[in-house]
């Protein structure tokens, strides 16, 4: 693994260990599928868990640290230069009907700037990490943004009402964790989204920064109804002209 700072192994180690109730419980997900009494009060304890085990797992080795998380909102401890944002299952939909395709994403905020994120999809094994000047890896190897400059060949991400056509391929995953992360590897070319919580972005933020995309300005004092436009550099002003008006 190449080097990484104390925060971000925290984080991994508390992802893993999350992640172990998160797969176990998806398990259980496609037996609740057929039951009368369907998976949603599940999927809202698993949330409530996962977010639970991340929390105290981070609050171990950094207990005055303040936290921003999903279910419980901010919690404003000793420390409040140094927050984490803390998002245990994005892609709740998916989770509920049994798609595979969903994270737990970590985020450290210090000041008001990213320094660590972390997206972890336990069903492939997939972690994304990222540093401040230290580069964007999926599982310990380095990833960049897609090099591709014609809009023709390139596939990009949103979710939500799209209220014109589009003269360019999108699709929609359900995870907008995922969708930064798949980004910052080259899977997607660009990423653009209105009305989300700054759990849903704070690690993708970083992991496309750090692979070399571009992200408009975000306001991280702001922890919902965010907008976002993310992509390479090659294909930002072709997706900005675009999608003008969006």
């Amino acid at each position: 693994m190449n080097s990484i700072s104390a925060n971000l192994n925290l984080m991994i180690k508390a992802c893993e260990k999350a992640s172990k109730i998160l797969i176990r419980d998806f398990g259980e997900i496609e037996k609740l599928q057929v039951s009368k009494k369907g998976p949603s009060d599940f999927v809202t304890n698993s949330d409530l868990k996962t977010e639970r085990i991340i929390i105290e797992e981070l609050s171990k080795g950094r207990p005055d640290y303040s936290i921003i998380s999903e279910e419980n909102g901010v919690t404003n401890n000793k420390d409040s230069k140094n927050t984490w944002i803390i998002d245990p299952i994005d892609g709740t939909i998916n989770f509920l009907h049994g798609v595979p395709h969903f994270a737990t994403s970590i985020a450290l905020k210090h000041n008001n700037e990213i320094v660590s994120g972390l997206i972890f999809d336990p069903i492939k094994d997939e972690m994304f990490y990222a540093e401040k000047n230290n580069g964007a890896y999926l599982n310990n190897k380095r990833i960049r943004v897609s090099k591709k400059n014609n809009m023709k060949e390139c596939l990009f991400a949103t979710s939500g009402v799209i209220e014109k056509k589009m003269e360019f391929s999108f699709r929609k995953s359900g995870s907008a964790a995922l969708d930064m992360a798949y980004i910052a590897c080259g899977r997607f070319d660009g990423y653009f989204q209105k009305n989300l919580n700054l759990w849903d972005i704070a690690a993708g933020l970083i992991l496309v920064e750090e692979a070399g995309g571009i992200i408009n300005k975000i306001d991280l004092n702001n922890y919902q109804e965010l907008k976002i436009i993310a992509s390479s550099p090659n294909i930002n002003s072709k997706l900005m002209d675009k999608i003008s008006n969006f």
